[in-house]
């Protein structure tokens, strides 16, 4: 296939190496979706309440909220919508800022939080964790580091 410029192709090794990451990436994924069903969360549902309970007070507004859960707004609002119908979250206003909000971890998503965590992390240690060795985890986080500052530097770029 001809393109204008020459396109670097993928080596066979290089090609190996993406397509596995993808499919962990998709297997892992679907497999700790399926393992936080009987909780009635989604991995969204879960990094939301992740979020909110790492953050001061327990809240965050929904712009940084969105940013932390690379959604956009829109699709986060509705997102926080099901789980105020679960009394997962609430909204407050922001007192600083009338046109902001807040989304605030109600007292039942903590108590959440507090009884889906341990299984959430015994399916992340099941099935990634203790699957690698010790030091096989220090150089895939090493090899991981530079990827994800390239791309932590992109966000927000056409």
């Amino acid at each position: 296939m001809e393109t204008e410029t020459a396109t670097p192709w993928l080596t066979d090794a290089e090609q190996c190496a993406w397509r596995t990451h993808l499919e962990v990436n998709r297997l892992l994924t679907y497999q700790l979706e399926k393992d936080l069903q009987p909780f009635g969360l989604t991995m969204n549902d879960y990094e939301i309440l992740v979020n909110l309970s790492e953050s001061e007070g327990v809240r965050m507004r929904m712009s940084d909220l969105a940013s932390a859960t690379l959604q956009s707004k829109s699709r986060l609002s509705h997102q926080i919508t099901r789980m105020e119908n679960a009394n997962l979250v609430r909204r407050e206003n922001c007192e600083s800022d009338r046109r902001g909000l807040y989304a605030v971890l109600t007292d039942h998503g903590l108590e959440t939080m507090r009884k889906v965590a341990p299984h959430h992390v015994a399916s992340v240690r099941r099935h990634f964790i203790d699957l690698l060795s010790p030091d096989a985890l220090t150089e895939l986080d090493k090899a991981l580091k530079p990827i994800a500052e390239h791309l932590r530097g992109q966000r927000g770029r056409p």
